[in-house]
């Protein structure tokens, strides 16, 4: 296993190299100049000028990539061009907030998802299955920033059929679980649909061989059978979409943070490509897609904890 996870990690440098190039060409792409946003509208063109030369605008962008990975190897991202803060600082004080938003909303997810699909299951072709399979259509319907839009106006906005202590904030993040709240349900609500239609098709699928006709033959009760024998076994593809949800979840975070006026990663990305600031956009970017490639390691480690079986060398 130390060799597998000592392989991925080296594969992932290229995979970063990459993002970062992808990254760096994008932003240098989107029309406008940084020095003009920085300088204010009324400078002058020397002024820009002056401000071209210090950010190094003026070289190739073959220079400028070169300059930035110089640093990054070094854990430097830059500074930012907005105020001049180091990038990394930045992040510092946005990363814990994206970080429990998509914690919080997987937990809800698997939760959720779980409990769901292992219903829809046992119960298939049932009024039971067939309600949650459509609740779990609309889930996958729902565009997360219309559902934030329709729970700021049920439980905040326009809560007062709700009693105090149920009405929730819609905005800020941390100070009280009634802004933890709506948040949460608008961006894990369909990674829970997802969770559920996946738990359900491999519930099913595990359900039907033959070792678990062979349990129920022997007399094992149903509810060992169920959580025991067929939830262990169908929990490796389900694991699989669990992390691919939770970097979506990281992904989702940029719209859900500008809805309820957030201030995570999301919006502080949102905010430096508004301004042009290059290296907070690059910063957040390269971070994001550190912790994406972490988290599947993580989830490709867990196969082997779930089923001996598995060989990862």
């Amino acid at each position: 296993m130390t060799k597998y996870i000592v392989r991925r990690l080296l594969q992932m440098i290229p995979v970063l190299i990459g993002v970062s190039i992808l990254v760096f060409s994008l932003m240098h792409l989107i029309p406008g100049n940084a020095a003009q946003i920085m300088a204010g509208e009324g400078a002058s063109p020397e002024t820009i000028k002056q401000l071209e030369e210090k950010l190094g605008l003026n070289d190739p962008l073959v220079v400028q990539y070169g300059k930035y990975m110089s640093r990054v190897v070094q854990g430097d991202l830059g500074d930012s061009i907005r105020n001049g803060r180091p990038v990394i600082e930045e992040i510092k004080t946005r990363f814990w907030v994206t970080a429990e938003l998509a914690i919080y909303s997987t937990i809800l997810a698997v939760f959720i998802g779980l409990i769901a699909g292992i219903v829809s299951a046992v119960r298939h072709y049932t009024w039971a299955d067939v309600s949650i399979m459509i609740v779990a259509l609309f889930g996958l319907s729902m565009p997360n920033f219309w559902l934030g839009l329709v729970l700021i106006q049920w439980f905040a906005v326009g809560g007062d059929w709700l009693p105090e202590i149920l009405k929730m904030r819609p905005s800020g993040w941390g100070e009280s679980w009634r802004q933890v709240v709506l948040p949460v349900i608008a961006l894990g609500t369909g990674g829970a649909a997802i969770i559920a239609r996946m738990t359900r098709s491999s519930m099913l699928e595990v359900i039907g061989q033959d070792y678990i006709r062979t349990a129920r033959a022997k007399g094992v009760s149903e509810r060992v059978v169920i959580y025991r024998h067929a939830l262990k076994n169908a929990l490796i593809p389900v694991i699989t979409v669990v992390g691919l949800e939770f970097g979506a979840f990281l992904g989702g975070a940029v719209i859900t943070e500008t809805i309820f006026a957030i201030n995570g990663m999301g919006r502080l990305t949102i905010q430096a490509i508004q301004q042009r600031d290059f290296p907070v956009v690059q910063g957040t970017v390269l971070v994001l897609s550190m912790l994406f490639v972490f988290v599947n390691l993580i989830v490709d480690v867990s196969y082997r904890f779930l089923n001996k079986r598995i060989d990862l060398n």
